[in-house]
C-alpha cells in the first residue's frame, strides 16, 4: 500500500492562493484600465487629427477654474454661455474652411444659441415639485451631410455647461463638454468623413437646476423632432472608466458594442432604473418628451468629490478624459454611418430584453430568450434527489443567510453599541475588511449543526441553487440574474472536468489484465487518496474561477458607487446595513467555494475555522472602532445657510448634514458656542414640507438633519437695499368668483439679485400654467425657479378653489393665500464668490466660519455656505 497524506486546509489554501489573489487582480486590472492620455491634437506620423486628453482638460480647467462656479443665475453661468457660444461659432468657421479646402465633401456645420422660458413637473424622492425657468439657454451644433435627407434622423450627444451650488464642476460636467468639443474638431478635420445621419451636440446650460436646459431643447427647439437616439455624458466622480448605467433599447446596446473600451453591465442598468440611487440625469427629459432611446454614461470612480469643492481638473485621473472621448467618438462614428440603426428607430423602439455585461474587457450580449434556455438547461442538469442532496441544498441556503446575518450583526454593533457607524467611509474597499470576516463567520456558524456534508453533494447543490436563481430571475425579467448562470456554468464545468479526470486517473485493467467494472473500486488506497486530492483541486479551482472573476467586478463596481453615496443619503438611511448586506451577498457569490471547502475537512476543522473567524471579527471591529470617519480626501458634506427673515429681520445660521456618521451633534454645539448668540442652544428642526428654511435645496432637503442657531443681533443693521428692490411676492390680475368658489390670479415674484427662488403654498389648484394636471385636492405646492443672470421677475397664472376647505392645514390662511418664499443672494455664496466678497454680514461670517471649520476638523468637512433671504406673505 502506498501511503499518502491528504492535504489539510492550510496546504489546500496555499494551493488556491495564486487564484484567490490572481483572479481579483486580473479582474480589477481589466475593469479599471485606462488608455494612455494623448497630448497632441494631430498624429505626428500620419498628421491625422486625434482625440487629445490634454485639450479636453484645458477646456475643463477654463470652465471650472478660470470662469469658476457656473450655477444657473450667476454671472459665471452667463460667462460660460458666452464662451461656449463663441467656441461653437469658431468650430463652425473651422468646418467651413476645411470643407472649402476639400471640394465635393458633404459636410455641413450649423450652430444655434437657443434661449427660452418654460415650466415642467419634476417628481423626485416621492416629492412633487414644479420648475419654472426664464430666459435660459442652450448652445447646439449639428453636423450633417448638408442634405434634407441627411438631417431627418439624428443622434443627440448631450452634456451640461453649468455646475451645481457647491462645486466648480470640472468633471461634472466640464469634462464632457470638452469631450464633445474635441469630437467635433476631430470629425470635421478627418478627411473624407461624411455623416449619413446627422449628429447634434447639445451643450445644455441648465442641468443642475433640475434639467431645465434639456427640457427647453426637447420641447422648444425646431430640430428636436429629428432626434432618434441620445447619448448622455455625465460624471459623478473623477476616476476610472465611464460606466454605461442606462441603456433603453437593444439597438443602442448593440451600438455600444462598437466602442473600443466597453464598461457596462445590465446589473448597473437595473439598479439605476429601480430608483434605488435616487439620482437622475438629463436623459429623463429626452426619454419623456422626445420618446427616444439612448445610452446614459458617467464617470463614477472617486465620487467622494461629486458636487464638492474638490471637483477640479487636478483630481481627474489621467486617462479618464481619453477613455470617455474614444468611446463617445466610436459611438458617434457608428451611429452616423450607413450601418446605423437610427432610421429603424424612427418608427419607435421597445424596451430591451437583452442581457449585457463586460467580462475581462470583452462586451457580451445575448437575449433574454437565450438566457432562459441556458438557465433552464443548467437547472435540469443540476437536478438531483435524495436526503443527502436535500441536506446539502439546505446547507448552501443557510450559509448565504448566515453570511447576511453575520455582517448585519457587526453593523448593529458598530452603529448602535459602539457608536462608530460609517467607520469604513474613507475607502471604497474598507467594508470588505470589516464585514468580510463577519459574513464568513456567520456562514461557518450555520454549518456546525449540519456537518459533515459530502463536498461533492454541496457542489451539486450550489449548481442547482444558482441554476434555479438564474432561471427564476430571467423569467421574472431580471437580467442581472445572469450572474447566477455564469456561476452555474463554472460549477458545471468544474464537476464535468472532475468526472473526466477521475476516470482518466483510474487504471482501466487490474494487474491480472482483467477489465474492471468500476475502475475506482480497484485503485490502491494510496493512489485513491492521490486521485481524490487531484479531484478536489480541480473542483475548487474550476468552481471558483468565474464567480471569483465576476464577483470581484460586481463587488468593486457596487462599492465604488455605494460607499461614497452613503455620505449624502441622509441620517435616517440604514447606510451601515446597506453596505454590510452588499458585502455579504456579493461576497457569498464571489467565494461560493467556502462551504464545500470547509466540509471537506470535517467538523474539527470547521470548529477551528469558526473560532479563528470570531477572533478576526473582534480584532477588525476594535481597529475600525478607533478610525475617524472623514479626512481631507473623503470629506463630510455640511450645508450652511445664513438666512435673513424679511418679515422679522431676524438672522439665523442653519446647519445640516446628509449622513448618519457620529459627531455631528458635537460639531453643531461647537459652532453654536463660537458663532451663536450667547446662552442660546441650537434647535433641532423637523424637516417636512412646511419647513421652508431649506426650500432652496428641495426636494433633496428631505435627506438633511437640520439645526437652527440664533445669531447675535446688530441693532444698527438695516437691509442694504431700498424697498422697491426687495424680494417680494404679490398677486396681480386677481379675480374672485364667489358663485363658482374660485379665485384667479397671477403670482408675481420679484427677486433682484436673488437666484434659485422658491415659493410654497397650500391650495386646491384647479388649473395653472405649470402643467395640465395639478393635484385634485388641497395640497402643499413647491415651485422652484431658475433664470438667466439679470432676469429678476417670474410669474405663475393659476385658478384655485376659494375659500380653503375647513380641514385645511393649520398653517394656511383664511384671509388670503399664504405664500412662503426664499432665495439665494447671487453675491453671497462661499466659496463660489469669495474672490468678490461684498463685505456683507453673511460673507464676513462665511470667511470666518470656513477658516474656523478647516482648523477645527483638519479639512475633513466641505461646507456649502449660502446667504439666503426669506419671507412670508398673505396675498
Amino acid at each position: 500500500m502506498v501511503r499518502t497524506r491528504q492535504w489539510g486546509p492550510v496546504r489546500s489554501l496555499l494551493a488556491l492562493a495564486p487564484l484567490l489573489i490572481g483572479f481579483p487582480w486580473l479582474a480589477l486590472k481589466h475593469q479599471y484600465s485606462l488608455p494612455t492620455p494623448i497630448v497632441d491634437q494631430y498624429d505626428s506620423i500620419t498628421s491625422r487629427p486625434q482625440l487629445s486628453e490634454a485639450t479636453i482638460l484645458q477646456y475643463a480647467k477654463y470652465l471650472s477654474e478660470d470662469i469658476g462656479y457656473r450655477t444657473p443665475g450667476t454671472r459665471e453661468h452667463a460667462l460660460a454661455d458666452a464662451w461656449m457660444t463663441e467656441k461653437a461659432y469658431q468650430l463652425k468657421e473651422e468646418c467651413e474652411r476645411v470643407v472649402a479646402a476639400q471640394p465635393g465633401r458633404k459636410l455641413q456645420c450649423e450652430v444655434w444659441r437657443q434661449e427660452g422660458s418654460g415650466s415642467h413637473r419634476f417628481d423626485m424622492m416621492a416629492a412633487r415639485l414644479y420648475k419654472r425657468y426664464v430666459n435660459l439657454s442652450n448652445i447646439i451644433i449639428r453636423l450633417s451631410d448638408g442634405t434634407d435627407q441627411g438631417k431627418v434622423d439624428a443622434v443627440l450627444i448631450n452634456s451640461h455647461l453649468d455646475s451645481t451650488l457647491p462645486s466648480p464642476g470640472a468633471a461634472d460636467d466640464a469634462l464632457s463638454v470638452g469631450v464633445m468639443i474635441e469630437c467635433v474638431r476631430v470629425f470635421v478635420n478627418t478627411p473624407g468623413w461624411e455623416p449619413k445621419h446627422a449628429v447634434i451636440f447639445l451643450f445644455n446650460n441648465a442641468e443642475e437646476s433640475l434639467q431645465d436646459g434639456s427640457h427647453l431643447f426637447s420641447t422648444q427647439h425646431p430640430i428636436a423632432s429629428t432626434v432618434r437616439a441620445v447619448i448622455n455624458l455625465e460624471a459623478a466622480g473623477t476616476a476610472g472608466p465611464e460606466l454605461l448605467f442606462q441603456a433603453t433599447s437593444h439597438e443602442m446596446i448593440q451600438a455600444y458594442s462598437h466602442v473600443p473600451r466597453p464598461y457596462g453591465t445590465i446589473f448597473a442598468n437595473e439598479i439605476f432604473s429601480s430608483g434605488v440611487l435616487l439620482s437622475d440625469t438629463d436623459f429623463r427629459q429626452f426619454e419623456y418628451y422626445l420618446n427616444v432611446t439612448g445610452l446614459d454614461m458617467a464617470v463614477v470612480g472617486n465620487s467622494y468629490l461629486y458636487h464638492m469643492r474638490g471637483d477640479l481638473v487636478e483630481n481627474i485621473e489621467a486617462g479618464v478624459a481619453q477613455h470617455m472621448a474614444e468611446n463617445t467618438f466610436a459611438l458617434i462614428d457608428h451611429l452616423t454611418s450607413p450601418a446605423s440603426p437610427l432610421s429603424a428607430l424612427a418608427s419607435g423602439y421597445g424596451r430591451p430584453r437583452t442581457v449585457f455585461f463586460t467580462f475581462l474587457g470583452v462586451f457580451f450580449i445575448y437575449s433574454f430568450r437565450t438566457a432562459k434556455l441556458c438557465a433552464c438547461q443548467k437547472c435540469w442538469r443540476a437536478s438531483a434527489r435524495g436526503a443527502t442532496m436535500a441536506k446539502a441544498l439546505f446547507s448552501v441556503i443557510l450559509a448565504g443567510l448566515g453570511a447576511l446575518v453575520g455582517a448585519n450583526a457587526v453593523a448593529f454593533m458598530m452603529e448602535r453599541v459602539l457608536g462608530r457607524g460609517m467607520s469604513w467611509f474613507k475607502g471604497e474597499f474598507e467594508p470588505l475588511i470589516l464585514y468580510g470576516p463577519a459574513a464568513m463567520c456567520g456562514a461557518l456558524l450555520t454549518q456546525l449543526p449540519l456537518a459533515p456534508v459530502p463536498e461533492k453533494a454541496l457542489l451539486h447543490a450550489q449548481l442547482l441553487a444558482c441554476a434555479f436563481l438564474a432561471a427564476a430571475g430571467q423569467f421574472a425579467g431580471i437580467g442581472s440574474s445572469a450572474v447566477f448562470f455564469l456561476s452555474a456554468v463554472s460549477s458545471f464545468g468544474a464537476l464535468l472536468v472532475d468526472r473526466v479526470t477521475y476516470y482518466l486517473s483510474a487504471p482501466a485493467v487490474n494487474d491480472a489484465g482483467i477489465k474492471m467494472i468500476n475502475a475506482a473500486e480497484k485503485i490502491p488506497d494510496g493512489d485513491a487518496k492521490r486521485v481524490e486530492v487531484v479531484h478536489s483541486k480541480v473542483e475548487a479551482k474550476g468552481g471558483l474561477t468565474i464567480p471569483l472573476l465576476t464577483g470581484t467586478q460586481l463587488m468593486s463596481a457596487t462599492l465604488i458607487v455605494f460607499v461614497p453615496l452613503t455620505g449624502r443619503i441622509g441620517s435616517e438611511a440604514p447606510a451601515e446595513y446597506i453596505i454590510a448586506s452588499i458585502v455579504a451577498l456579493v461576497g457569498s457569490y464571489m467565494l461560493n467555494f467556502t462551504t464545500p471547502f470547509v466540509h471537506r475537512f470535517g467538523l474539527p476543522v470547521l470548529r477551528k475555522a469558526v473560532i479563528i473567524s470570531l477572533l478576526v471579527v473582534g480584532v477588525v471591529m476594535a481597529v475600525f472602532a478607533r478610525k475617524e470617519v472623514f479626512d481631507k480626501n473623503h470629506q463630510k458634506r455640511l450645508f450652511v445657510l445664513h438666512k435673513e427673515d424679511l418679515n422679522t429681520r431676524e438672522q439665523h445660521l442653519h446647519i445640516a448634514a446628509a449622513d448618519g456618521a457620529p459627531g455631528f451633534d458635537d460639531l453643531v454645539h461647537d459652532i453654536t458656542a463660537h458663532f451663536g448668540a450667547n446662552g442660546v442652544p441650537p434647535k433641532a428642526v423637523v424637516m417636512d414640507d412646511w419647513n421652508g428654511d431649506w426650500d432652496t435645496l428641495y426636494p433633496f432637503s428631505a435627506f438633511l438633519s437640520p439645526y437652527k442657531i440664533d445669531l447675535p443681533l446688530d441693532p444698527t443693521y438695516d437691509a442694504p437695499w431700498p424697498p422697491e428692490e426687495q424680494f417680494t411676492v404679490s398677486a396681480v390680475n386677481d379675480t374672485l368668483d364667489v358663485s363658482k368658489g374660485t379665485r384667479t390670479m397671477t403670482l408675481k415674484i420679484d427677486h433682484p439679485g436673488i437666484m434659485w427662488t422658491v415659493i410654497a403654498f397650500d391650495a386646491h389648484v384647479l388649473e395653472w400654467t405649470l402643467d395640465n394636471s395639478p393635484p385634485e385636492e388641497f395640497a402643499r405646492h413647491h415651485i422652484k425657479e431658475a433664470s438667466f443672470y439679470g432676469t429678476d421677475v417670474w410669474t405663475v397664472d393659476m385658478t384655485i378653489k376659494w375659500p380653503p376647505p375647513p380641514n385645511a392645514h393649520p398653517r394656511s390662511s383664511v384671509d388670503g393665500l399664504r405664500v412662503n418664499f426664499i432665495g439665494i443672494q447671487e453675491k453671497r455664496m462661499w466659496p463660489a464668490k469669495k474672490a468678490e466678497a461684498d463685505g456683507s454680514q453673511a460673507m464676513r461670517l462665511f470667511k470666518e466660519f470656513d477658516a474656523w471649520l478647516d482648523e477645527r476638523t483638519g479639512g475633513s468637512i466641505d461646507a456649502l455656505l449660502m446667504g439666503c433671504v426669506s419671507g412670508e406673505v398673505v396675498v
